[in-house]
């Protein structure tokens, strides 16, 4: 499929990290509005108040943990995924006490499910995981293609899904069973990242041809994809949708890095360049208020886009 293209201005407001060279790498918005982000390189999570600008960094008391995903619960707990140590951790912002889930792999991505329950991707191990909050109970289900690579991750009424980037597939695992189905994309698809839709549909990132693509999770079928505006190797990388239904996606692979929106309706895409240059946008997050949050990895910055 192809879309129109237009050149639409939107407000990209960014502030600096504290630390140097962090390398934030994932967003989350909590409940109260702020905005958490994993700082990989400087083994911390930080916390950006919208309304101030401040930023409040937390030690993590485990050296060189590498966290790379957090979500935030209902309580106002931050759930990150501590990639170089193995561990899921959640983090009380009151105390500021964390406490470690061992998973043994290398945690990826996490997602808080409407009950609470807290799911993860492990890329390297080829495992989703679950934890029971309540209990702490650690399940892990191996992927059944190999090398599958298990990456970004929703929770949709149909259960879990998540990406297969090592291979051309989305695949779901049942809440109740565990069990995991796989569905096929188009030939040398690599989908990174996947955002859900108000109707229920699943947008993803096509890494590794440059492609916006659609699927529809009750059905368990492929619905289209669109060449991306920046080419086949523009790279697009972190992903959302805001309650009107647009799609918004960064371009990893142009300089400097694009917003792009895609608006499912018009099937036009508008694009707009990241002030700073992005550095990589390698997640971001939609609000109940439709600002979206982002992370500027490789220029130290996390971003607020209206």
């Amino acid at each position: 499929m192809v879309a129109l293209v237009l050149l639409v201005a939107v407000s990209i407001q960014e502030f600096d990290v504290p630390t140097a060279d962090s390398r934030p790498h994932d967003p989350a918005a909590a409940p109260d509005g702020a905005l958490w982000f994993t700082e990989q390189k400087a083994n911390k999570l930080g916390r950006l108040d919208p309304r101030t600008g401040r930023i409040t960094e937390f030690s993590l008391p485990l050296r060189d943990s590498g966290p790379h995903g957090l979500a935030v619960d209902r309580d106002g707990n931050v759930w990150f995924t501590a990639n170089y140590k193995g561990y899921v951790g959640k983090l009380d912002a009151k105390s500021g006490t964390v406490t470690p889930f061992q998973t043994g792999g290398d945690p990826h991505t996490p997602v808080i499910d409407a009950n609470g329950v807290v799911w993860f991707t492990e890329q390297e191990a080829d495992q989703v995981g679950r934890i029971d909050p309540k209990t702490g109970h650690v399940d892990l289900r191996r992927v059944p293609t190999r090398d599958a690579k298990p990456y970004g991750m929703v929770a949709s009424p149909q259960g879990l899904i998540f990406c297969e980037f090592g291979s051309n597939k989305l695949a779901r695992i049942d809440p109740a069973t565990l069990s995991i189905t796989e569905f096929p994309l188009p030939e040398g698809a690599r989908p990174r990242r996947l955002a859900l839709a108000p109707d229920g549909t699943i947008y993803y990132s096509d890494f590794a041809r440059g492609y916006l693509g659609h699927f529809d999770p009750r059905a368990g079928k492929f619905l289209g994809e669109w060449p991306s505006p920046g080419g086949p190797r523009s790279r697009p990388y972190g992903i959302a949708v805001t309650s009107d239904g647009a799609v918004w996606y960064s371009e990893s692979g142009v300089q400097p890095n694009t917003l792009v929106r895609f608006d499912p309706a018009a099937k036009s895409f508008s694009r707009t360049p990241i002030p700073s240059g992005g550095g990589v946008v390698r997640n971001m997050v939609a609000t109940p208020q439709d600002a979206l949050y982002l992370a500027c990895s490789g220029v130290n910055k996390v971003a607020i886009a209206r």
